[in-house]
């Protein structure tokens, strides 16, 4: 998203976005090859693109729950959570955003991210 697809995830990074912004057709970009290969893998001897097109839907709900739910908040479903890890996630994705560029941003990992954004909410 860094790279050659900045275009769309530009402004994702550009303070007070509301509604859909061109990041939101990613979710576009993964779903169709990951549809077309569920599709496919379910129907032919080759069931390994079945299992590649669920990976791809998963990351997509991982992306959307840990993302747009629950760091963006764009749904109020976690809005006043105290877990560490879920907050140590959202501080994570905020130092990410710090630079509003292209060229150096920090990679806040999506789930897995370092130690020290966790270390000021674990009790």
């Amino acid at each position: 998203m860094h790279g050659f697809g900045w275009y769309l995830h530009e402004d994702h990074h550009q303070p007070k976005y509301n509604g859909f912004e061109k990041n939101d057709a990613f979710f576009v970009i993964f779903a169709i090859p990951s549809m077309a290969l569920i599709f496919y893998g379910s129907n032919s001897i080759y069931t390994y693109l079945l299992y590649i097109g669920l990976g791809i839907l998963l990351y997509g709900v991982a992306y959307f729950l840990v993302h747009d739910v629950l760091i963006h908040q764009r749904f109020k479903w976690f809005k006043n959570t105290n877990n560490w890890y879920l907050q140590g996630l959202r501080k994570a994705h905020k130092i990410h955003h710090k630079n509003m560029g292209k060229e150096d941003s920090q990679c806040f990992g999506m789930l897995f991210v370092p130690v020290k954004y966790f270390k000021q909410y674990k009790k």
